[in-house]
């Protein structure tokens, strides 16, 4: 199997693209997390200087060498749960991440059916179509993605919200569920799932910011 890296030979702007969006809107996630944090009473993150686009910061030397290489990346900031108000602050806090990057992806859709309705793009053609359209993509997948209800990932805590016994269970224990989750789904037919439905998503987003821009 070929590496990510490979598209810097093969398509160097989608790669140029892909990297600048995942690591861009990877920090907006991040950052989202640590603001809805700080104001919701948890200071960890803000304190550790999480309230920044900066992607040495939010995501690592680590994360970022593999996004160069395999095309994926990550980020994590501090919380703690307990200087949070309630159980729904906690779940705002992990939602806060994800709802970053559905608003990033709707703003890519919105941005793209804009232009074209002021004739400053041609439909899909051309880099900036292309770029807007990945942002768009991008997004969507890691939206979905991250909402997973799944230890580790932001959907955990979400889903908690509404069923409170999914904290009780050992922390050693949701770390072998995540382990073997993403087995699963880097190592079968699965993972292709996530990538489908972000491309449904990022349809919808598209097709609905054209009807609302007027671009037939």
């Amino acid at each position: 199997m070929n590496l990510f890296l490979s598209k810097a030979w093969d398509d160097p702007f989608f790669f140029g693209a892909w990297v600048l969006i995942i690591a861009f809107s990877i920090c907006v996630h991040e950052y989202a997390h640590a603001y809805v944090a700080l104001r919701l009473g948890d200071y960890t993150a803000a304190g550790a200087g999480h309230l920044t686009l900066n992607p040495f910061k939010q995501m690592g030397l680590s994360s970022l060498i593999a996004l160069l290489l395999v095309g994926i990346a990550w980020g994590a900031v501090p919380v703690d749960p307990r200087q949070l108000r309630s159980r729904r602050a906690a779940a705002a806090v992990a939602f806060a991440g994800p709802a970053a990057n559905l608003l990033l992806a709707t703003l890519s859709a919105l941005l793209w059916a804009v232009l074209v309705r002021f004739d400053l793009l041609d439909g899909e053609a051309g880099h900036p179509a292309r770029f807007l359209h990945y942002g768009c993509l991008a997004n969507s997948v890691l939206f979905l993605f991250n909402l997973l209800p799944v230890p580790m990932f932001d959907g955990w805590s979400v889903f908690a919200l509404a069923f409170p016994a999914m904290l009780n269970i050992a922390a050693s224990t949701a770390q072998t569920i995540s382990w073997i989750f993403l087995a699963v789904l880097f190592g079968s037919p699965a993972g292709n799932l996530i990538w489908l439905y972000g491309q449904v998503l990022a349809g919808g987003l598209v097709r609905g910011a054209a009807a609302l821009c007027g671009v037939g």
